[in-house]
């Protein structure tokens, strides 16, 4: 394919579909060891561009299921993959699928625009086992704790997945290059989930992020006997006024078990 080719395919698909292509085989390699593959497993790619990502996959794993929604990047792809005939590509949108019936992971350098959709995805796909997307670095700091802060979506699955960021890339190793870098977000399946089924964690989490009461003692209290919030915020080390977004995941599980541990 000519190089003039290969440029207009970029151009094309950052217009239309709204993707940093990634490039730099430092920053591929990068991802995929991040990814930490089985190399029996089975792989669902979000966005496979112009392959760089694909190929890389082939090599570490039995199957690679790409998706590619551009249907001009998705009919250049065989051209760019090996030969071991492991890829199978989809001109279909991502989001709209349907999960594997076998266990898989997701791998992708996916669309800033469409990264919260993304995520949801992956956290409601059963057979899931892990995720390692690339997202604006921001994001993945975000929910990631990084800024030493923590986000209701993380802390409201943190009993299930294990949020971690696994890495920056610097914008250059994008075409075209976007404004700001990016992040390796990684989400790990837990194989035991730190809370039983019907226990009542997500209402738990939705109450200390109402806002009510301006703080997460507050808010807790409405529901809880005062008395117990305060010892169970002594118990993990907590000032009744600290800010909800401070508490860490792990105060948040000992919170929930200390004042769901008798009556209320």
């Amino acid at each position: 394919m000519a190089p003039a080719t290969r440029k207009n395919l970029q151009a094309r698909s950052r217009r239309v579909y709204g993707q940093n292509l990634l490039t730099a085989p430092d920053a591929v390699r990068r991802l995929v060891d991040a990814a930490q593959l089985e190399p029996r497993g089975v792989v669902v790619e979000v966005g496979a561009g112009r392959g760089h990502l694909t190929a890389a996959l082939a090599r570490r794993c039995r199957r690679v299921i790409a998706y590619e929604v551009d249907p001009a990047l998705a009919a250049a792809l065989p051209a760019a993959l090996p030969g071991g005939g492991n890829v199978t590509v989809r001109v279909a949108d991502f989001l709209a699928s349907a999960p594997p019936a076998e266990p898989f992971t997701v791998v992708g350098n996916i669309p800033y625009a469409l990264t919260s959709a993304v995520v949801d995805w992956c956290l409601h796909a059963p057979g899931l086992t892990g995720a390692t997307l690339l997202t604006q670095l921001e994001y993945a700091r975000k929910r990631t704790g990084d800024y030493g802060r923590w986000t209701r979506l993380t802390i409201l699955t943190w009993p299930w997945w294990d949020w971690r960021l696994a890495g920056r890339v610097p914008r250059a190793a994008f075409r075209p290059v976007p404004r700001v870098d990016g992040g390796i977000l990684r989400l790990v399946r837990r194989p035991v989930p730190l809370v039983g089924p019907g226990r009542g964690y997500e209402r738990f989490v939705d109450l200390g992020f109402s806002g009510v009461g301006g703080s997460l003692h507050a808010s807790l209290s409405r529901r809880f006997d005062p008395r117990r919030v305060s010892a169970a915020f002594r118990a993990v080390r907590l000032a009744p006024d600290t800010p909800v977004g401070l508490v860490w995941p792990e105060q948040w599980l000992t919170l929930f078990r200390l004042l769901h541990a008798g009556p209320r």
